[in-house]
């Protein structure tokens, strides 16, 4: 392989990329009017500073958002990141996202999303708990189990679903577990929730090679992110015969036409927090990797990785978009015209968001699921979802993508009409 030296682009603003993708639906569909100007705006953003002692002694104010982008279809449902890069368009989108995400999965949610500006990786645990219970104490005005549902994202895990949870349990005085999902199990967790994404995964590529008519067994895959998705799809994939030939992550890319041994890569990332050096492969760069020969690539990392030139050079034949918006809107015709086939993913990553709703139920319930109706309703729910996607495609000969924002555009819509505006 040579090396490449990606184009430079302006930056993506993911709102804009949003609002580009939702008009492209509303005019598919003849969405009302009205409709289509009350789903451009958020319901709520609210933005708030987090104060935070630090170990040192000093003070450090960061930045939080919470939005709620739409709350027809039930409550505001969607993950909470802390990330140095995070700003309102961003999470503004994300929670637009997440309204169209639980629509093409028919669960009764609308479109949430929370953020933090900071480096979690620079925190200790001390000061973690401390920016977790503050943004909470911050947000706690617009959460609630049937306003807001908040659950876990980038740099935030179930133990800082609990801290979430405890704070809110104490400014209300009262232990409501359904306020949030993606908390430990003896907290009222859901068995199944770890792997809900990769799952929703492996579903959604099962799916689409069947309907394209491409064996797994034997296929190649290359995934972009080693983390909470792209660790365990390694594993599921390669536990169905598929061929991990080339990964990467923040640190950089390993590649190996034979396949990568899932399990050996596994330990060393736990070991060295990194693929880089992996001894079972050889070095490339993550630019790279986009031009390895594959039947199937994942991207499973942050958004906008696939941009014009990625598009243009890419060497599989399907994607499926295990992370929130990793392409950007000019790379979708780009990516058309090459015959390649995009799982989308509103629907590709809804996995965790499903098995959230089954956590939200059972928290209500005050009854825990068993691990297998779980999974088979995770599964059951994937496949009707991606057959209701493919249909919509195929009737309108278009691609998946415009047919998930077509189908959840619909579902959103008809749920506002019904309700009507108040007052």
């Amino acid at each position: 392989m040579t090396d490449h030296q990606p184009a430079k682009h302006a930056p993506v603003d993911e709102w804009e990329s949003m609002l580009e993708r939702f008009d492209d639906a509303a005019q598919l569909v003849n969405l009302d009017p009205s409709i289509h100007t009350l789903l451009r705006s958020p319901r709520r953003v609210l933005e708030v500073s987090v104060p935070v002692k630090m170990d040192d002694g000093r003070l450090e104010v960061f930045q939080g958002w919470r939005v709620c982008h739409d709350d027809s279809r039930g409550p505001a449902k969607g993950g909470i990141r802390f990330h140095q890069d995070v700003n309102a368009h961003e999470v503004t989108a994300l929670a637009a996202g997440m309204t169209f995400k639980t629509a093409v999965v028919d669960v009764p949610f609308g479109g949430g999303k929370g953020g933090v500006r900071v480096d979690a990786t620079k925190l200790s645990m001390g000061e973690l708990e401390r920016l977790t219970r503050r943004y909470t104490y911050e947000i706690a005005p617009v959460l609630g189990p049937d306003m807001d549902v908040p659950a876990p994202d980038v740099n935030t895990s179930e133990q800082v679903m609990a801290w979430l949870l405890d704070t809110y349990a104490t400014l209300k005085g009262s232990f409501q577990p359904d306020v949030v999902t993606g908390k430990p199990l003896n907290m009222g967790g859901s068995l199944g929730r770890a792997g809900a994404t990769s799952s929703g995964v492996l579903t959604c590529v099962r799916e689409a090679f069947l309907r394209l008519g491409i064996p797994m067994a034997g296929s190649r895959a290359v995934i972009q992110g080693f983390g909470k998705v792209g660790g365990p799809l390694a594993f599921l994939l390669s536990s169905a015969g598929m061929r991990i030939v080339a990964v990467s992550d923040v640190g950089g890319a390993v590649y190996n036409p034979a396949g990568l041994d899932a399990f050996r890569l596994s330990d060393h990332h736990a070991q060295t927090g990194s693929v880089v050096g992996f001894k079972g492969a050889d070095p490339i760069t993550p630019d790279e990797m986009w031009s390895v020969e594959a039947e199937l690539c994942i991207p499973a990392a942050l958004a906008n990785a696939i941009d014009e030139d990625v598009a243009a050079r890419i060497g599989s034949k399907v994607i499926v978009e295990a992370a929130n918006g990793p392409t950007v809107p000019h790379a979708d015709a780009i990516l058309s015209d090459r015959g390649i086939c995009v799982v989308p993913d509103i629907l590709a990553n809804a996995g965790g968001v499903t098995v959230s709703y089954f956590e939200w139920a059972q928290s209500r319930q005050g009854y825990q699921w068993e691990e297998d109706v779980v999974a088979q309703r995770l599964r059951r729910t994937m496949e009707d979802s991606f057959l209701a996607v493919w249909q919509r495609a195929d009737s309108l000969n278009v691609s998946l993508r415009r047919a998930a924002f077509v189908l959840a555009t619909e579902r959103v819509a008809a749920v506002i009409a019904a309700r009507g505006i108040f007052p």
